[in-house]
């Protein structure tokens, strides 16, 4: 009798499960400040939560395929109708779906890193081959090297993925560059998961009509705050979102998801009044750490800010230890470009945002 190992397929045989430690800390002990998952603090609106209850009461009935909202987003985005849409259950799922449309056992999936790490996740549960290809770090500035991205591409390439703003440099990849790579052919992804914080006026919507492999994936998660509920889409051309769609699984995003993220669109002052708290707060943290000699601070986009102690002698992890005794959850970034001072800060409520400057001044101070 063969063994259970026999049976796996090679590719998926040592895999283990993605465990996020920092958020089951978060909820093992809800007494610290969550300021390290890129979480919105502030909860959902009150049409959210309305339409939650609301759709709560009928979660015995299945699911549309969300024609409705779908044709709130493609509003929203200037595309023509919700055949321009694809649901998932958060960018994630958004992700898993397109790599599995894409990839075979040993192709190509081009990151531009740092970056989010679900790409990995998804590429290496499919077996393909992840090729990391590093930004520029010069000036004490992380940019995107885009010459570096199009000279990695191989005939076994099947996906290109930049991040627009990046998580975690909180920068954006110009227009003109990005033109530059979609102009290979490759499958081209823009991760837009934190672009509301900055308006749509950076997004490349725009490039969908000219480009057909252009594809731009969204989530609900940070900007209008809904985390919890999952709900992501992907933008493009109607003919490479029908053949993506063709591999959803049926019924992904259920009715409350759905329902609540519609009632999440409509409400364009509750996403507003997040957007300015978030960049008042961005500001205020930035502003008030600026004069600490020797800490690199990455002017942020998103909800979050990247910082590098190197220079100043301290060690990214240290940082993280000293601001956990302050009942602070912050967020570690690897070594890399020999710097080792690495920590990343989530935009928490104005108290936490306080608290976490404090906590940096102080151990930089120590």
């Amino acid at each position: 009798m063969k063994s259970m190992e026999e049976y796996y397929v090679p590719w998926v045989k040592g895999i283990p499960m993605y465990v996020s430690a920092h958020i089951d800390l978060a909820w093992e002990k809800p007494d610290l400040r969550r300021m390290m998952s890129n979480e919105n603090p502030n909860p959902p609106s009150k049409k959210v939560l309305e339409a939650i209850e609301k759709y709560a009461k009928i979660a015995n009935r299945y699911p549309d395929q969300g024609f409705v909202v779908r044709k709130k987003i493609a509003d929203i985005n200037g595309l023509p109708g919700i055949e321009n849409v694809m649901l998932g259950n958060g960018s994630s799922e958004v992700f898993d779906n397109i790599f599995r449309c894409l990839l075979q056992p040993g192709d190509e999936v081009i990151q531009h890193t740092p970056c989010f790490g679900i790409y990995k996740l998804r590429c290496d549960i499919l077996g393909g081959k992840l090729v990391s290809v590093p930004m520029a770090y010069k000036d004490k500035q992380l940019l995107f090297d885009v010459d570096a991205i199009i000279k990695a591409i191989t005939p076994k390439t099947k996906v290109i993925v930049i991040a627009n703003p990046n998580n975690p440099t909180g920068n954006y990849i110009s227009k003109e560059d990005f033109i530059k790579v979609a102009k290979t052919g490759v499958p081209l992804i823009s991760d837009e998961a934190y672009i509301e914080f900055d308006g749509l006026g950076r997004a490349f919507t725009g490039l969908i009509k000219d480009y057909k492999n252009v594809i731009i994936t969204r989530t609900m998660s940070k900007c209008y705050g809904l985390a919890g509920l999952r709900f992501g889409y992907a933008l493009g051309d109607k003919d490479v979102i029908a053949q993506f769609s063709a591999a959803l699984l049926p019924w992904n995003v259920g009715t409350i998801t759905m329902w609540g993220a519609l009632a999440g669109f409509e409400d364009t002052e509750g996403l507003q009044e997040r957007a300015d708290f978030n960049n008042q707060q961005v500001a205020f943290i930035e502003d008030s750490l600026k004069d600490i000699k020797g800490l690199d601070i990455f002017h942020s986009y998103g909800n979050y800010i990247l910082f590098d102690g190197t220079d100043a002698g301290k060690k990214g992890k240290d940082m993280l230890e000293f601001a956990l005794k302050r009942g602070l959850i912050l967020r570690a970034q690897k070594k890399m470009y020999d710097r080792e001072g690495w920590f990343r800060i989530t935009i928490g409520t104005a108290e936490e945002n306080k608290m976490a400057v404090q906590a940096v001044r102080d151990f930089f101070a120590s």
